[in-house]
């Protein structure tokens, strides 16, 4: 029999069954449209993730208070942004020598933090205060929007001057420009100086345009209080030169702080050393194993599926027996009974996948609107999907198309 002949026979019989072909392909469809969402789903936490840490600050090493584990002053591979840690171990101190004996800094910042009330024409707000120096755009990747950052001199002045992120522009003055504007900070009096760029909200949530920067030493003594005592910082940022160097820089941070804290070899460090690229990497493998675990189990719907079409084909074999011998008798081959019934399988699993492929497109698609998720489809996911969906209809129809290849002519004419 010609091909196109076979071709139009398993149509043929696909079509003549509409709800039976509809509800065979059914397993097939969940399974493709399971495994390109949770796909998506892997990759979208992914680039989540990856940009939250970009955002952090590129080449950048956050060291913070308190006993690592193991030792050492290793990164970890826990995350931990900028935590007071388990007491006050860090101060100016401590950043100052980081700056001075550390080869390949660009940037080392000291930071304190707390939370204040805002007030500032009639409005009221509660937002991020962080004491900084002018390093910390450096250390941090940040951009200022409009206005200017404090200089060194201010700094050290401890000037009552801040700069706010765009969250806290707009709760406090809406569309008007708050450069030169006065906010009081609990009952503090400080002038704005400058606005940073926008950055949007992170991956855990956070709100990066919510915060207000100001010296070191007025937040410290102002704002903070007795949070933190005398000349202590809950973190110090330190941004190396480049990716080459990072690690050294990280070793020879850990090693001056156990000197500068008087820490005897074998005693576990007061503080921790914590490298973005470390916890990128490390992110971003926990994430794909994920990823290939949800694949995984999405997956097995379409081995289910793949069960599904082969009881229908053994079924749709019973039921046409007396066909198959027909045929048989005017002069088909057993293997184009073989191919016709192997083609049915193949386009039924096919057809699956593609209307699975659909739904899983716009299902991922609609995940990412609903979470503010980014919507990350590979572009393998379509052939991956088609290619896997005709394997299983291959595979599980194999059997069904041999059993009906094996029928004796004159025994299947005898059927009722």
């Amino acid at each position: 029999m010609r091909s196109i002949e076979l071709l139009r026979f398993a149509a043929g019989a696909i079509i003549a069954h509409p709800m039976r072909s509809a509800l065979t392909s059914l397993g097939v469809v969940i399974g493709v449209a399971a495994v390109v969402m949770m796909t998506s789903i892997g990759l979208g936490a992914q680039q989540r993730v990856t940009s939250t840490i970009a955002g952090l600050g590129s080449n950048l090493i956050i060291v913070s208070p308190g006993a690592s584990r193991g030792g050492g002053g290793g990164g970890g591979s826990g995350f931990v942004m900028g935590a007071a840690g388990s007491g006050q171990t860090l101060s100016d101190a401590d950043a100052e020598a980081i700056a001075r004996q550390v080869e390949n800094v660009t940037a080392v910042a000291p930071v304190v933090r707390g939370q204040a009330q805002l007030t500032a024409d009639g409005a009221n707000w509660n937002s991020r205060i962080e004491g900084v120096t002018p390093d910390y755009l450096i250390a941090r990747d940040l951009v200022i929007a409009s206005g200017r950052m404090f200089d060194d001199r201010e700094a050290r002045q401890g000037r009552k001057v801040v700069v706010i992120g765009q969250t806290v522009a707009r709760e406090l003055w809406g569309d008007l420009d708050p450069v030169g504007r006065r906010v009081r900070v609990r009952s503090v009096p400080f002038e704005v100086i400058g606005v940073l760029e926008s950055k949007g909200q992170s991956s855990f949530g956070q709100d990066q345009d919510d915060v207000l920067l100001g010296p070191l030493e007025a937040v410290r003594s102002r704002i903070v209080g007795r949070r933190a005592r005398g000349d202590t910082v809950q973190t110090i940022y330190v941004k190396a030169a480049d990716a080459d160097s990072l690690d050294r820089v990280q070793e020879d941070t850990t090693n001056l702080l156990r000197e500068q804290h008087r820490i005897r070899p074998g005693d576990d460090d007061d503080f921790q050393t914590q490298n973005m690229a470390s916890i990128l990497q490390a992110s971003q493998a926990a994430v794909a194993t994920f990823t290939i675990l949800l694949a995984a189990v999405a997956m097995v719907s379409l081995l289910v599926g793949g069960v599904g079409i082969m009881n229908i084909m053994l079924v749709a074999v019973t039921e046409r027996t007396r066909e198959i011998g027909l045929r048989m008798a005017v002069g088909a081959k057993r293997s184009d009974v073989l191919i016709q019934f192997a083609l049915e399988a193949i386009t039924l699993s096919l057809a699956g996948g593609l209307v699975g492929l659909l739904i899983g497109v716009l299902g991922a698609i609609a995940i990412a609107k609903l979470g503010s998720w980014p919507a990350a489809i590979p572009p393998w996911a379509g052939p991956v999907a088609l290619g896997f969906s005709s394997l299983v209809g291959l595979v599980f129809g194999a059997y069904p198309s041999w059993r009906a290849a094996r029928l004796d002519p004159i025994e299947a004419l005898r059927r009722e």
